[in-house]
């Protein structure tokens, strides 16, 4: 109980300033699944996104935790209706809490107003450790912020559960979006329960029908269960979203102000001039 009130007082932004040095600095001496250039801007861009999302969470993470607080305190949600040890109700709570985020993950892909803001992570063209943080601050407070206290409204989740949980999904999230070689036989071993790095490629595959699969982030069972699992080669995948292709687009300022405006396809819009010329 003690190592883990020491390792959960760690501050979080510094296991994450940890994280992406460790796997950044991976990316530069490793060979690579692929080879990009700008990676210094790259990364740049992306930090703003952690920056922004940093400083609104010195108020909303402080409201996420009262709520859940507040929750505990009048032992709402279905945990407390059973005894079970500290230790296994810690480990169904990170479950849930990941089992939680797996259907509000899948709603955003399918929601129009979720997807404008999701989409932001997935623009990304050029998938690294720093993609990590390429996620509409608005989306990770209003959408999967508000899913952490449902959580505890429903199943009786607490913080310290959600900070174990939290701990892990960033490593989870560094190892799945770095551009790093990882053995094939972790997809058949680990990558049986758990998200491995080729699972969440696929899931940032360009095409629809490869996006709209592995929605988990630490447990893959739930794509398993819920017929969402995919799996094609490395080789096969290409990153990003096709209205999000041009340089323009991938800067930091367009991304945080694209949930609000239509964007287009440039490779599609001249096949539709034309045909507004046609009729």
């Amino acid at each position: 109980m003690e190592i883990l009130d020491a390792v959960l007082n760690i501050n979080p932004n510094y296991v994450i300033i940890g994280l992406l040095a460790l796997f950044f600095t991976l990316e530069q001496i490793a060979k690579t699944p692929f080879v990009f250039k700008s990676r210094g801007m790259h990364l740049a861009q992306n930090i703003l996104f952690q920056l922004v999302l940093t400083v609104l969470n010195l108020f909303f993470v402080a409201l996420q935790v009262y709520c859940i607080e507040w929750l505990n305190a009048h032992k709402i949600g279905l945990l407390y209706l059973v005894e079970i040890p500290f230790w296994a109700k810690l480990f169904l709570s990170v479950v849930l809490y990941d089992f939680t985020t797996y259907w509000i993950h899948r709603a955003s892909h399918k929601v129009p107003v979720l997807w404008r803001l999701h989409r932001v992570h997935h623009s990304d063209t050029t998938m690294d450790s720093s993609t990590t943080f390429r996620f509409h601050p608005l989306e990770l407070i209003l959408i999967y912020q508000t899913g952490n206290i449902l959580t505890a409204l429903i199943f009786g989740t607490d913080v310290m559960a959600m900070a174990v949980y939290y701990l892990f999904l960033y490593v989870f999230f560094f190892l799945e979006h770095s551009n790093l070689n990882y053995p094939s036989w972790l997809n058949n071993s680990l990558g049986l329960i758990f998200v491995m790095p080729d699972h969440h490629r696929v899931h940032h595959h360009q095409e629809q029908y490869y996006t709209d699969s592995n929605f988990a982030d630490i447990f893959i069972i739930w794509d398993r269960i819920f017929g969402t699992f995919k799996l094609i080669p490395v080789a096969d995948i290409r990153y990003g979203l096709k209205e999000f292709e041009s340089e323009k687009k991938q800067s930091f300022l367009y991304l945080m102000k694209s949930p609000f405006i239509q964007v287009e396809s440039e490779i599609e819009k001249p096949i539709e001039e034309n045909r507004n010329q046609d009729s």
